[in-house]
């Protein structure tokens, strides 16, 4: 059984700009841009114990179903924290959100019965030490859900992504990476493919760097 790494403190992530500006844009997102009809296609059929890695402001746990016995929430930045908590509150389903990394999740091995990574992978420190933690919090056969953004298909915005990535974009956006390739990484971690389908984010108009998205199911094996 994998060993828990010491866990570095919680405020490592401090983004108090960007948190206030993810904290207005967010709810306009779900509410044009049909992200909170993903959100419900994300979460539908969980049952059981889960854990949600970067919980943001919270937008996701209207969504759980009632099968769900417990959400466990980890949520670095401070500000996004506070706005989770609340919630968490109005939530129908228990919801505990707790300071942590998702590089260090400060949870027992093989605690949990789904993990869900909602547009979070992007802006992790270390992209396979968080899977890796992911792989190590679920029980033998339990699912990630994953909604993220990564890389294009298409050579000149694939190519945009990577002068972004390398200059501006993190910086501006609260460390977010616009063209990682997170399915690659969690094959390489061990993860089993289930499910996924590509898409883009809004589905109209000018094409954004994050535009390109993918919703999708890996599992860890159960042997």
């Amino acid at each position: 059984m994998p060993v828990r790494r010491p866990r570095p403190p919680c405020e490592a992530v401090r983004h108090p700009l960007f948190a206030r500006f993810y904290a207005k844009v967010s709810p306009l997102a779900d509410e044009r841009a049909g992200v909170a009809e993903l959100r419900s296609e994300l979460l539908a059929g969980l049952s059981g114990r889960v854990i949600e890695i970067g919980a943001g402001n919270g937008l996701n746990f209207a969504h759980y179903p009632s099968a769900v016995c417990e959400v466990v929430a980890i949520e670095p930045e401070r500000h996004l924290r506070r706005l989770a908590v609340r919630a968490g509150h109005r939530a129908e389903v228990p919801v505990d959100v707790v300071p942590g990394v998702a590089e260090a999740l400060p949870v027992k091995s093989e605690a949990f019965d789904a993990a869900v990574a909602c547009l979070v992978l992007c802006s992790v420190r270390d992209v396979p030490s968080t899977l890796a933690e992911l792989m190590r919090v679920l029980r033998p056969g339990g699912e990630l859900r994953f909604l993220e953004h990564g890389r294009a298909e298409g050579r000149a915005l694939a190519m945009t992504q990577g002068v972004l990535d390398r200059t501006v974009w993190p910086r501006m956006f609260g460390g977010c990476h616009t063209g990682r390739e997170v399915r690659v990484e969690m094959a390489r971690v061990g993860f089993e493919p289930v499910t996924h389908r590509s898409l883009r984010l809004p589905e109209r108009g000018l094409p954004l760097p994050t535009s390109p998205c993918t919703l999708g199911v890996v599992r860890r094996p159960a042997a």
